[in-house]
C-alpha cells in the first residue's frame, strides 16, 4: 500500500502540471505514454519492445497521436492517416518477409492496438486544446466513477458484474459508480459550465461513467486473454500505463463522438 500510495503521489505531481500547462507539454506526454502503452500490448503477446514490428507499431501509434503541424516537413497529401496506413502496410508485409514468424495475427493484434491507444491518446490531446475545464470534467467523471465504484463495492457489494473478467466488480458498485460520477460531475458543471445545458450533460455523464467501467473491463479482458495480472510494472503498485489510462482511452473517443471535444 505504501508503495502504491508513493507512486500515485509521483504521477500525480508530475500529470497535474503537465495538464495546467498543455500546448507541447501534454502532446509530448501523451507521446510518450502512447509509446509505453502499445508496447505494454506487445510484451503481453511476447513481442521484445526493441523488435523491428514494436518500432513500427510505435510509429504507428505516433502516426495517430501527434499533431498534423508536426507533420510538415512530409508531403501535403501524406497526412496522419496516410502515415498510418503505410506502417499498417508494413507491418502486413513484414508477415511475408518473416514466412509467417511474425504472421497476420500479430499484425492485427498491433493495427488494433495502434488504434485503441491511439485514438484514445490524441484525443487527451484535443480535450485540453477544447479547454482545461473540460478535460477536468472527463477526468472527473474517471477518478469519481472508479473510487465510488470501488468504494461502494467493497462495502454492500455482492453480486459480481462480470466474474471471469474482473472478479471484485459488483453490480452495486457499478451503479455506485455512475451515481457517485453524477453528483460530483454536476458540482463541476454548475461552477464550469461545458458545452451543453446541465440536463444533457447529466446525461452525458451517465454514458461517458458506463464507458469509464467498459473501458476498464475491455482492458481486463485483454490481459486475462494473455494471462497476465498487470499490463506492465512502470507504476510500482499499479502496474502499466494501460492499467492506469483503460478507462480514459474510452472515454475520451465516446466524449468525441458525442460533440464534447
Amino acid at each position: 500500500m505504501k508503495t502504491r500510495v508513493i507512486t500515485a503521489v509521483v504521477a500525480l505531481a508530475i500529470f497535474i502540471p503537465i495538464i495546467l500547462l498543455g500546448g507541447f507539454w501534454i502532446e509530448l506526454a501523451a507521446m510518450v505514454l502512447s509509446i509505453i502503452a502499445v508496447g505494454e500490448i506487445g510484451l503481453m503477446k511476447k513481442r521484445f519492445a526493441v523488435s523491428f514490428e514494436m518500432m513500427i507499431a510505435a510509429l504507428g501509434t505516433l502516426s495517430i497521436v501527434v499533431s498534423s503541424k508536426y507533420l510538415s516537413f512530409l508531403p501535403k497529401s501524406f497526412n496522419n492517416n496516410a502515415l498510418f496506413l503505410t506502417f499498417m502496410f508494413i507491418l502486413l508485409i513484414y508477415t511475408v518477409v518473416t514466412h509467417n514468424n511474425f504472421s497476420f495475427d500479430d499484425a492485427g493484434i498491433l493495427t488494433l492496438g495502434m488504434i485503441y491507444v491511439g485514438v484514445g491518446f490524441h484525443y487527451l490531446v484535443q480535450a485540453r486544446s477544447v479547454g482545461l475545464t473540460t478535460l477536468l470534467y472527463l477526468l472527473i467523471i474517471v477518478w469519481s466513477t472508479d473510487s465510488g465504484a470501488y468504494l461502494i463495492g467493497r462495502k454492500i457489494g455482492q453480486h459480481k458484474f462480470a466474474p471471469r473478467l474482473s472478479p471484485n466488480k459488483t453490480w452495486e458498485g457499478s451503479l455506485g459508480g455512475i451515481i457517485v460520477a453524477v453528483i460530483i460531475s454536476l458540482i463541476w458543471i454548475l461552477i464550469f459550465p461545458q458545452k451543453y445545458g446541465i440536463f444533457s450533460m447529466l446525461f452525458l455523464t451517465v454514458i461517458l461513467s458506463i464507458g469509464d467501467e467498459l473501458g476498464d473491463l475491455i482492458e481486463s479482458a485483454l490481459k486475462r486473454f494473455y494471462g497476465v495480472k498487470d499490463s506492465g510494472k512502470i507504476l510500482p503498485g499499479h502496474g502499466g500505463i494501460l492499467d492506469r489510462f483503460d478507462s480514459l482511452l474510452l472515454v475520451l473517443p465516446l466524449a468525441h463522438l458525442f460533440g464534447l471535444i
